[in-house]
């Protein structure tokens, strides 16, 4: 892919991916002080991963970056789904990738942070749940998410563990 003005072509490390994380934990945590809607939530994230563009970047190097997708995947409460509409917008902070052009008030790319909830039966893990969800192809979100590499960001246990790859096979 050709250079672009507005796309970082930097390698994202491991630590970026950790630093994304924190950005992500925040930005959920200053959500449930605000939202009553969204609270009951709270204890229930199980998964963020880094997703879509960026995350082809980081396993492939060949996209750059525009801006961060972040993705919490939330244990469902019956009845009561996440927002899914919600994106929280953080500022990554300084960094070797630049600035975003789309957001001239924030000084490093822009970090979208968004949630889902999903089933998340007694046995399987969160990231096997999450492989399902992809594999599905239910809903536009998961037909979207599917289409470039899934990395993991949190829990840090799991931290730059690549659980989804439409270009490899599975």
């Amino acid at each position: 892919m050709s250079d672009s003005p507005h796309r970082s072509f930097e390698k994202i490390t491991e630590a970026d991916i950790d630093q994304l994380a924190r950005i992500s934990l925040e930005d959920f945590e200053d959500l449930f002080k605000r939202s009553d809607y969204s609270r009951p939530y709270k204890n229930r994230l199980r998964l963020i991963c880094l997703c879509q563009g960026a995350a082809r970047h980081f396993v492939y190097g060949d996209r750059g970056v525009h801006d961060f997708d972040m993705w919490g995947f939330f244990e469902e409460i019956p009845g009561h789904s996440f927002p899914y509409r919600r994106r929280g917008k953080r500022d990554f902070g300084p960094s070797r990738f630049g600035s975003d052009p789309d957001e001239p008030s924030f000084q490093g790319r822009r970090v979208d942070v968004i949630g889902r909830s999903m089933p998340m039966p007694a046995t399987g893990s969160p990231i096997e749940m999450l492989q399902r969800y992809l594999d599905g192809d239910v809903t536009e979100s998961a037909r979207r998410l599917a289409e470039c590499p899934v990395v993991v960001a949190w829990p840090k246990s799991e931290l730059g563990r690549i659980i989804w790859n439409p270009s490899a096979a599975r």
